[in-house]
């Protein structure tokens, strides 16, 4: 896109010339995956439970009943490894990686002076539809440093743990298919009654 599109488009010039993050050609703003990191995708309510495993500067993305965690670029390639070791890897989570290839419809960047809500409501959407930053990224701060990543394992760096986050993930992501499998059925109304 040249100079007078991003002039146009605050957001992508928020994301490409503030944060230094690739944006894929096009309406609406789509962040590339996989150049400066990966995303993990969760249930919102596994990523609430997440949140203590990440760093304060982690960036955090909600749409919807799903939350977006920023993960270490190569994150998404070694997720089903991961899993595997973690003991993971026989059941069905709902757990989503993008990486390189990957395209995320850009949260509106955060206006300044303001804080979303925290937990947002499982329905907020954000401008367009692509959701709200909970933990926006800082125009000037290396926000790669602070992304899980699997050196972060007994490396005592400053990078959160990627194995911790994902293995916390995983066990909310399994709870919430667990509640939901043994939920009572809905109670059907009298007019639907034979």
């Amino acid at each position: 896109m040249g100079a007078a599109g991003r002039a146009a488009d605050p957001a992508r010039r928020w994301y490409e010339e503030e944060l230094g993050w690739p944006t894929a050609p096009g309406c609406p703003v789509r962040l590339v995956v996989g150049v400066r990191f990966d995303v993990l995708e969760v249930p919102a309510e596994a990523g609430y439970a997440a949140l203590r495993r990440l760093g304060p500067g982690s960036p955090v993305a909600v749409r919807g009943d799903r939350m977006r965690l920023l993960v270490a670029a190569g994150s998404a390639e070694e997720l089903p490894g991961l899993l595997e070791w973690l003991e993971w890897g026989t059941l069905t989570l709902d757990l989503v990686a993008m990486g390189a290839g990957g395209l995320l419809d850009a949260p509106a960047p955060p206006m300044p002076g303001r804080c979303p809500r925290w937990p947002l409501p499982l329905d907020h959407r954000g401008a367009r539809g692509a959701g709200v930053w909970l933990r926006p990224p800082k125009p000037g701060c290396e926000t790669e440093a602070s992304l899980p990543a699997l050196s972060a394992v007994g490396g005592g760096g400053a990078a959160p743990d990627l194995v911790r986050l994902v293995d916390t993930v995983a066990t909310q992501c399994h709870r919430i298919r667990l509640r939901r499998a043994c939920a009572p059925p809905p109670a059907r109304s009298r007019a639907s009654r034979p």
